[in-house]
């Protein structure tokens, strides 16, 4: 029995063997061809090194960027700040993912499918369980659990937002909660609860688990993480005491006249969320089409956006280089506050739209100016001294102070120099803070031009 044992564990391997293509040789494991593409909306910031820190005079004499020589990779960066439009994407995102988790919800509750019409429109997709295989019938029993994790929801059936074509009393009880109480309404509206606008993600804190040296499990490192992702719109009138500015509350992150305007009132916190969702949106259509994941979308490190301002200029002082603010034809090169008071001395009295000025030479717009900048990083003044010359990032996560960059339209010259540090508690939002994300850089398909 023994040897009939051996003699067939023989066979097998003499038939692999001849079948195979790659004759016995080393030629490593077949995966699929990768075919990168540019991000939509990104443009690629070549390796390279640069002097960081403040080689010009330090007039407000900090002296918390001490100049250092750093070499950073390559990477992708959003060429405007993420917009009102684009954060809204996020936003009604969340926003469905939830309705059409408590439609399926009752309908599940109430034995309602597709065939009963209604709320059964919006019932899991897998309430016809003649359809799951064995495997997937088991993981539902199994895990699906009182909290319904794991279960599709049935993305194929439209929502409806109009009252008077709600399709039966049950869609009418989902919805209805989901706004705000007739007490809080006036002027005959309602709007979207928007503290019910939660999004729930997990992470794997990878530095700190490599610097465990193999103590605790992979668990112990995975962080769980539940926000309410809609901005803060109060900051325009909570940042300025004594001043009107009630319209840009109302108006400024819904209305389509703003919709290119980069968002504000948005946290950290909120800012990684959103870098989280992106990565996600993607790669759910990345594994549609059976292509293989991208890489994920993050903040930019405080070296890599210091980096992508310069615009390659090595030296300068702004953005577009040299030391002054005021083109040859008089025209201000950015938006912010170029006079005590005076505003609207560049022609813009709050933000303006994403894509305004003249980018610089990596054709990123308001690398200065418009809107302060979250970065992933975390603030320590005396950072520059200890960080790594490849790819420096300071602080440490349980720093909740986080450097922003790049200066915004209510500050003066000072901080729209590319080498001017500052920085904002990872909690808060203002009315002068935005973001734009960035994506490490795999190569490009031999051959192929880079579509926007």
């Amino acid at each position: 029995m023994k040897k009939l044992l051996l003699s067939s564990i023989a066979f097998v391997v003499l038939l692999s063997s001849c079948g195979s293509k790659t004759k016995g040789e080393l030629v490593g494991a077949q995966g699929k061809k990768w075919y990168p593409e540019k991000p939509y909306g990104m443009e690629l910031i070549p390796q390279g090194s640069y002097i960081m820190g403040k080689s010009e005079e330090d007039q407000a004499q900090v002296l918390n960027a001490p100049t250092k020589t750093v070499t950073v990779r390559s990477f992708y960066m959003d060429d405007t700040e993420i917009t009102n439009s684009e954060y809204r994407q996020f936003v009604e995102w969340v926003r469905d993912s939830i309705v059409r988790t408590k439609l399926a919800i009752l309908a599940d509750e109430l034995g309602l499918g597709p065939e009963d019409g209604g709320i059964g429109d919006y019932a899991f997709k897998d309430a016809d369980t003649t359809k799951l295989s064995a495997y997937d019938k088991y993981m539902l029993d199994m895990y699906s659990g009182i909290d319904y994790e794991g279960r599709a929801l049935n993305l194929d059936q439209d929502l409806v937002w109009d009252t008077s074509e709600y399709p039966d009393e049950y869609y009418v009880e989902v919805m209805d909660k989901l706004y705000i109480s007739e007490e809080e309404s006036y002027n005959g509206q309602r709007t979207i609860d928007v503290t019910q606008l939660k999004y729930k993600y997990s992470w794997m804190d990878i530095e700190a688990a490599a610097r465990a040296k193999g103590k605790g499990s992979r668990k112990d490192f995975i962080k769980q993480e539940e926000l309410e992702i809609y901005p803060d719109t109060t900051v325009w009138i909570r940042d300025f005491e004594y001043s009107y500015n009630e319209p840009m509350h109302n108006d400024y992150f819904w209305h389509d006249a703003y919709s290119e305007y980069p968002v504000v009132g948005v946290s950290w916190k909120q800012a990684k969320a959103f870098c989280n969702w992106r990565t996600k949106f993607k790669n759910d259509d990345q594994k549609s089409k059976g292509k293989q994941f991208v890489n994920q979308f993050r903040l930019p490190t405080e070296a890599e956006w210091e980096y992508a301002a310069r615009g390659g200029i090595e030296g300068g002082t702004y953005p577009w280089g040299g030391p002054y603010v005021i083109s040859d034809t008089g025209c201000f090169m950015a938006n912010f506050k170029p006079q005590r008071g005076d505003y609207a001395a560049d022609t813009a009295l709050y933000t303006v739209e994403a894509k305004s000025f003249a980018p610089n030479d990596y054709n990123l717009y308001n690398m200065a100016g418009n809107v302060s900048e979250w970065t992933d990083s975390s603030y320590d003044p005396n950072s520059y001294e200890y960080v790594s010359t490849m790819n420096p990032n300071g602080g440490g996560a349980k720093n909740a102070r986080k450097v922003i960059r790049g200066g915004s339209w209510k500050d003066v010259a000072y901080f729209l120099q590319v080498s001017t540090r500052d920085y904002e508690y990872q909690d808060s939002a203002r009315s002068y803070i935005g973001f734009r994300t960035v994506q490490d850089y795999m190569g490009v398909e031999e051959n192929k031009p880079l579509n926007k």
